[in-house]
């Protein structure tokens, strides 16, 4: 069973406590016959195609945080996409057992306005073409079916869809904070109803930069992300370690070359510069520096040693 659209509801269907219910959201009153009422499965308690799954408390958690959630078109988060808006969620028992408990989803009323713009949106839901949805939410917990290890702190090493003795290994999605939206969308990525995930891609940092957009992120791309960042933190410390380094050696540079420079302005003049400055001139003074102070000899004839010693041609 997918997330997907129910059975839609013409206008003398709506009940008044329907109605009552959308105009809590609205600035003005409406009709009847102002609005589109559907119903649509949001997710379930089934494991996914990704091996992972909301136990029931997490369910009945996401029934009140998908109040008053808008829905919008494949995940993109613009204001133009925002057609629908739930005003209604019940967790209702299906048949069945799964990991210990009854079978359940997470079902939601949603309604829009009928206008102009809408209609064709309405005619494509009524003829079963706008029929699969995902949502989009936030948990503090994923936790191992196997150990009970929460890989959001400490990962285990069970994997997901791997058969441990008697049981498959899958995450439990629990203690849900957020419910950002849900969307109509083409292909659902689970088998099951649940919290629809795009497949992983690749990260292109440089190329989300520069697009400046709004994403979201599976666990799996976060966590890959939060690895990414230590390591280019680690890589900015050791940068400015070695800029720390370079300013010293071309503040003492040019107290050797230059001693009419204070180190007040030698210290100025080395924090203005970039860091291919900084080398450019470090080499520069350490040139300057050589020249004026050319290296002593480390061997010496025989006439500066010790009278004792000038039986030896050369002394270190």
């Amino acid at each position: 069973m997918q997330s997907h659209i129910e059975k839609t509801m013409d206008s003398a269907a709506v009940t008044d406590r329907q109605l009552e219910q959308i105009n809590r959201y609205t600035r003005r009153a409406f009709r009847k016959d102002e609005v589109f009422v559907f119903s649509l499965i949001l997710c379930d308690n089934q494991i996914d195609r990704d091996g992972e799954r909301f136990p029931r408390a997490s369910l009945e958690v996401l029934a009140k945080l998908f109040l008053g959630k808008t829905g919008i078109f494949d995940h993109s988060p613009v204001s133009l996409n925002q057609s629908a808006r739930i005003f209604d969620t019940q967790v209702e028992e299906l048949p069945g057992q799964v990991e210990g408990e009854p079978c359940c989803q997470l079902r939601a009323w949603a309604y829009m306005v009928r206008t102009d713009k809408n209609k064709d949106l309405i005619l494509e839901i009524d003829a079963g073409i706008k029929k699969e949805v995902s949502v989009g939410c936030a948990v503090a917990k994923i936790t191992c079916s196997i150990c009970g290890a929460d890989w959001k702190k400490e990962p285990c090493s069970h994997q997901k869809g791997v058969r441990y003795g008697d049981k498959v290994c899958h995450h439990r999605l629990e203690e849900p904070t957020d419910a950002y939206e849900w969307s109509f969308v083409a292909v659902p990525a689970q088998k099951n109803a649940g919290v629809t995930k795009q497949a992983c891609r690749p990260m292109d940092l440089e190329k989300l930069w520069q697009s400046r957009e709004t994403i979201s992120l599976t666990p799996q791309e976060l966590r890959e992300l939060e690895s990414r960042y230590k390591a280019l933190e680690e890589k900015a410390k050791a940068g400015e370690q070695y800029i720390s380094r370079l300013r010293g050696e071309v503040v003492k540079l040019l107290a050797i070359t230059r001693p009419e420079i204070s180190p007040a302005l030698a210290g100025e003049i080395a924090e203005r510069l970039e860091p291919s400055q900084l080398d450019e001139l470090q080499k520069s003074l350490s040139r300057a520096a050589a020249g004026k102070f050319p290296p002593a000899p480390q061997l010496c004839p025989m006439s500066c040693a010790e009278d004792g010693e000038r039986e030896n041609p050369f002394v270190i």
